[in-house]
């Protein structure tokens, strides 16, 4: 970096981040329950100590309407789960699941997931998933997506050793992107054996209606056998 010049900030890796007004209940719930569980804006996230008595943290990247994220925390509720999401509608929504759940190992940033990536520890965390992110599927702008070399790197700084990236998408190139990108990655070993292993969803997937929408242009494809290595 020249000295004296400021790194530009990355693309935006996602598109709008509001469409309709919230509901009056989520509109509320945004002013009472979303600071509570609002990660830090600044500085340093050590997720252990959000959470005393949790024994692993997983972070789940783009949760959209939230529902993955509820059902995973609800089935783990020894493990926080740390949920990143900019479109505010989303973050409604995922705070009625919370609330309706009666959760508390839910942890919230509304803004991009690589803002919080950044100020994560080495090796913190078991799991990361990253289920049909944008796919900016026009050539122009697919130097906006997520998964990238950088990401790749990132993602491998923040898992433990053992610990496991789901990736999943429903767009053909850009599965074969996030394809290539981890393979390249030496700090990531992919055990896939079969083609079911990318072809059917893994056994504790949580359907979400984003995905029930079926918007790409193939069947989902799921790299979920991505790990660090012991």
């Amino acid at each position: 970096m020249t000295p004296g010049v400021e790194t530009p900030p990355p693309l935006r890796s996602f598109g709008r981040i509001r469409s309709r007004t919230l509901k009056p209940r989520q509109a509320s719930l945004m002013e009472t329950l979303l600071p509570s569980l609002r990660l830090p804006a600044e500085g340093p996230v050590d997720p252990m100590r959000l959470a005393p008595g949790a024994r692993e943290a997983w972070l789940e990247i783009g949760f959209g309407g939230g529902e993955h994220m509820a059902t995973q925390a609800a089935a783990h509720p020894d493990i926080v789960i740390l949920g990143a999401e900019p479109f505010l509608n989303g973050v409604a929504s995922a705070l009625r699941h919370v609330e309706e759940m009666g959760l508390r190992n839910v942890r919230i940033h509304d803004g991009d997931a690589r803002d919080l990536m950044a100020r994560l520890p080495d090796a913190g965390l078991g799991r990361i998933f990253v289920l049909f992110p944008d796919p900016w599927q026009k050539a122009r702008h697919h130097k906006r997506r997520l998964v990238s070399p950088a990401f790749a790197a990132e993602a491998a700084r923040l898992l433990r050793p053992g610990g496991l990236l789901r990736l999943a998408t429903d767009w053909a190139d850009y599965a074969d992107q996030m394809l290539r990108v981890l393979l390249a990655e030496p700090r990531f070993e992919w055990s896939a054996q079969r083609a079911a292993d990318w072809r059917e969803a893994p056994a504790d997937h949580v359907a979400t209606r984003y995905e029930a929408k079926r918007l790409g242009d193939c069947a989902p494809v799921w790299l979920d056998l991505f790990r660090r290595p012991d």
